[in-house]
């Protein structure tokens, strides 16, 4: 972990530029339309808008892609941003889920994904990244910056459920919650895996550690 990696991030700078023309923001009421413009018309993958792991399968169905989208929403302007936003310049180019596992109703019933311990972490269930913007470090960035937020927000460690490919090539779309790689290279190691193709990996949070102590 690095030296700022172990430091409590300023309120209201969670997330460091990624390169230069790049910043990641949290996701708050003023800039839901650019969570929109990055999603388009369809919610990104399927019509989720980001709610699948909110969701039991149950819920998920019954609410259609408009009532998800109402969903995220109402949690944006509940004041508890759900996730940040990267952006190239003026444009949004990705996006990351961050929040407490506890918030993330599909994982509670999950087999594969089920606690690890009984800490209480934070979880990473999602990305999406503009077609423009795939293949350039941004997933990383992302990563990074979401640690940091969590750290910030007092999380001791936080977690993610990548998919491993197994060496071959998915399409994006069926590769939202990342690849084992892009978490390897920030900072995140294997602590479990119940499925080939499922690992659970973790980051510790030493800034969220000790802001918990104090």
């Amino acid at each position: 972990m690095s030296a700022a990696a172990g430091k409590r991030p300023p309120a209201a700078a969670p997330a460091p530029r990624a390169r230069a023309g790049w910043r990641i923001e949290p996701l708050t009421p003023e800039r839901w339309g650019d969570f929109v413009a990055l999603f388009g018309p369809r919610g990104a993958c399927a019509g989720c808008w980001c709610t699948w792991a909110r969701l039991t399968a149950a819920e998920w169905r019954e609410r259609g892609a408009n009532g998800r989208r109402a969903m995220m929403r109402k949690l944006v302007q509940s004041g508890e941003p759900p996730g940040l936003l990267a952006y190239d310049g003026k444009q949004p180019v990705g996006w990351i889920a961050v929040g407490r596992r506890a918030s993330y109703k599909r994982y509670e019933t999950s087999r594969v994904l089920a606690p690890v311990d009984e800490r209480p972490v934070w979880s990473v269930p999602c990305f999406f990244v503009a077609r423009t913007h795939r293949g350039r470090g941004l997933t990383v960035a992302l990563l990074q910056a979401a640690a940091r937020w969590a750290a910030g927000h007092g999380a001791a460690c936080v977690e993610g459920y990548p998919i491993d490919t197994r060496g071959g090539r998915q399409a994006a779309a069926f590769v939202w919650p990342g690849l084992p790689q892009s978490f390897h290279a920030a900072g995140f190691r294997e602590v479990a895996r119940r499925s080939p193709t499922r690992p659970i990996v973790r980051r510790e949070l030493r800034a969220g550690a000790k802001a918990r102590r104090g």
